[in-house]
């Protein structure tokens, strides 16, 4: 890593004496805007979205990740694991959690292609080098990779600079938080040729205990343009370490030490407790990008992007009084004592690869915007157990390994997407996917079951909508689209293990969205009814298979269905307010959950579950109430700060309703200010302070849960994991750019 610091600051100080070229290359540049717009919902497009600019992104306070910038947005529920806002963050809109939520970085899917979900922690710092972000509620626009099966983020990386520029930013903040980013880049020379760099390193002590976090990224751009051609190659690496958090605590630790954080916790010989130093998640990134557009006429354009990623890391863990069984080991023997259990340190580790390609030919009239487009991506992924340590070692192998097991995933889709305006008022929209799927697995998981299997899904995505414009300000719109979703891979792990993959079935979504825009210079609306209605979602009920294994069921029946309000009103030059509001329903119909039952509570042996029917049942960590309202004032071009407040209504860490499993509705306000200045040779310093969670408010934002019933009337046992957020804190920056 210190190369790679060394190879930013050397590039930075070369751009620094690097000659200006201040001539016009508008037409090279608009060649990333039709590209971008082949993937994104349009103004007349009949789908609920919002689109982050790049100025939005640069005033967020420097120590939010991309979900945290996105927190403002209607619909939208983020939180971090460590409280604070470096480290694991977690980002769900209407409800829909990460792995519903479909995320590309120009085109190219960035989940993870078996678990479907986006880890934010492994691409640390994007915004940095982000040029815009289209947030899609619902299902949206075709978009390649996983399903989008509640929302998609669409994420544009920044374009060459017409001139050439240097940026750097050094910021603190509260619990030993330091961040540093800079950029630099040549601008688009005579010729056409470009280089633009970013790195950024962001460190933390985190809030609760053990959530330090060390993250790292870079992002380095070359491209060539003319008229009618642009090449564009990209590297984004992102890098890792942090402190495991994922464990929660239990709601007696959060009112006595809402700090507290169990990971890595074990007792010596004597009984006094320690902490494992190197409890943590580590992994590294790095994609490649070659992005070719050619635009045949002012109409016609061809875009291709070929993408190559290699992910690999770990997380090591200290584990006490495991049994050796656990991990295929016979009880060792020292000194002529046997010992069946001891204490480990293991490391499960992920070695992957990502091939990605895709196409697309976009048509555009003053009236008719048809794209066809097509893609294939292939993932090869290991899982690998390796044992570092154990306290009782008779001849355990170095590096015993316990288990390893891959993944190969393939995926094809093609699309065609339609947008033809009939009249000033009225555009028709069509969109069609198909999507192919093979996976296979093979090898043991971490208890020895055999994972060998192969799995195969074929698709039709279809999606239909009207625009009308009822006047130059106001714009109604309606559609329907179709999803699909194929079971990930924890999905068709329980499922082989529990004998029921014959019955694990995809998921189908119908969404419904009915919607009002209105736009005026001091006063924009938007109004935005949903009703997503699912088929076989897949569903934790508590159900067990014989042999003990979770069997994840698919529901026939679930819906989501919302109204989504937002409002931003300017009435003088330096004064705005923005607020938005969803009320919505997320429900099961016809649920029946499994709870673990046992003759008494001194013994524990099992009985036959107890099975609770649910006519209705709220689905898991999906607020009713989502609001937010925010003033921003800028009594002068050169300064500026504003005032925001995030609501987020009562939730349940499962699907059960009970009382116990709800996690209490919350708010937090945040301020952000700035101050800019000019300095004679035209560079700019932006002096910057925020503060989050500025009432002190102490809540927790989500959480998970596990009880159990006793046949001789004991009282329920209930276990939870809730993950407390920071109280009041801050960052201050300091930005020089020229």
């Amino acid at each position: 890593m210190k190369k790679l610091i060394l190879c930013g600051f050397f590039i930075f100080s070369t751009l620094l004496a690097t000659g200006q070229d201040k001539s016009k290359v508008s037409q090279d540049l608009s060649l990333d805007s039709i590209v971008v717009a082949s993937t994104r919902a349009g103004k007349n497009t009949p789908t609920a979205h919002t689109t982050v600019s790049r100025g939005q992104i640069t005033a967020e306070a420097s120590n939010h990740s991309l979900p945290m910038m996105l927190s403002l947005q209607p619909s939208v529920v983020t939180t971090v694991e460590g409280g604070l806002g470096l480290g694991y963050s977690k980002l769900s809109v209407r409800g829909t959690d990460a792995s519903r939520i479909n995320v590309t970085v120009n085109g190219i899917a960035m989940n993870d292609a078996e678990s479907q979900e986006v880890f934010w922690v492994n691409m640390p710092s994007i915004q940095n080098f982000l040029n815009s972000v289209q947030l899609q509620r619902g299902v949206g626009t075709t978009a390649n990779g996983p399903a989008s099966f509640g929302a998609s983020i669409n994420m544009q990386t920044i374009p060459a600079a017409m001139n050439a520029y240097g940026r750097a930013e050094f910021s603190f903040g509260s619990y030993s938080t330091y961040l540093t980013s800079i950029a630099a880049g040549t601008g688009v020379s005579k010729s056409g040729f470009s280089f633009d760099v970013s790195y950024s390193r962001g460190t933390t002590d985190g809030y609760i205990r053990n959530a330090k976090a060390d993250l790292n990224s870079l992002f380095a751009s070359a491209g060539w343009r003319n008229a009618s051609n642009s090449l564009k190659l990209n590297y984004i690496y992102g890098e890792q370490h942090t402190g495991i958090t994922w464990e929660g605590i239990s709601l007696e630790d959060y009112y006595s030490n809402r700090r507290y954080n169990p990971a890595g916790e074990y007792l010596d010989e004597a009984g006094n407790i320690h902490y494992y130093d190197n409890e943590t998640d580590n992994y590294a990134q790095h994609h490649l990008q070659a992005i070719y557009t050619h635009q045949f006429s002012p109409h016609l354009t061809w875009n291709t992007t070929l993408n190559f990623t290699k992910g690999d890391g770990y997380y090591e863990n200290y584990k006490a009084s495991d049994t050796f069984e656990e991990y295929g080991l016979a009880p060792q023997i020292i000194d002529g004592v046997t010992y069946d259990e001891s204490d480990f340190i293991v490391r499960e580790a992920m070695d992957n690869a990502y091939y990605a390609a895709l196409t697309s030919v976009t048509y555009r009239t003053s009236s008719f915007n048809v794209v066809a487009g097509a893609s294939y991506s292939f993932y090869d992924g290991d899982h690998i157990g390796k044992m570092l340590w154990s306290k009782y070692d008779q001849n355990i192998p170095d590096d015993y390994r316990w288990y390893l097991n891959n993944g190969k995933k393939e995926d094809v889709s093609a699309y065609a997407r339609a947008e033809w305006s009939i009249s000033s008022c009225l555009t028709l929209f069509a969109d069609m996917q198909y999507r192919y799927i093979e996976y296979k697995l093979k090898g043991p998981d971490d208890d020895f079951v055999l994972l060998d299997n192969n799995r195969y899904y074929s698709f039709f995505n279809p999606k239909g909508g009207i625009s009308f414009n009822l006047s130059p300000r106001s714009r109604f719109y309606a559609s329907v689209a179709v999803s699909h979703r194929e079971p990930s891979r924890s999905d068709i792990k329980e499922s082989i293990k529990s004998g029921a993959a014959d019955r694990l079935k995809s998921e189908r979504l119908t969404d419904y969205e009915i919607g009002y825009n209105y736009s005026a210079p001091k006063l924009t609306l938007m109004a935005n009814l949903y009703f997503m209605e699912y088929k076989n979602q897949l569903v934790a009920t508590g159900r067990l298979s014989d042999v003990g294994y979770v069997i994840k069921e698919n529901i026939p029946d679930s819906y989501r269905r919302g109204i989504e309000l937002a409002a931003a009103w300017s009435p003088l030059k330096w004064l705005k307010v923005d607020a938005n509001l969803t009320l919505s329903k997320n429900e099961l119909k016809n649920f029946t959950n499994y709870v673990d039952t046992y003759d008494n509570d001194t013994d524990w042996n099992p009985v036959e579950q107890t099975a609770v029917f649910y006519r209705k049942s709220k689905l898991t960590l999906s607020p009713e109430v989502i609001s937010m309202a925010m003033i921003s004032v800028r009594p002068v071009e050169s300064a500026g700060f504003s005032l925001s407040c995030k609501y987020v209504g009562e939730q349940y860490m499962d699907n059960s309703s009970s009382d116990i499993a709800r996690v209490p509705g919350y708010y937090t306000a945040s301020f952000n200010s700035y101050k800019d200045f000019t300095l004679k040779n035209d560079s700019r310093i932006r002096v910057s302070f925020s503060v989050d969670n500025l009432f002190n408010n102490r809540y927790y934002s989500y959480g998970w849960i596990y009880y159990a019933r006793f046949a001789n009337g004991a009282p329920d046992y209930v276990e939870q994991g809730v993950y407390p957020q920071a109280t009041i804190n801050f960052v201050a920056k300091v930005a020089y750019s020229f």
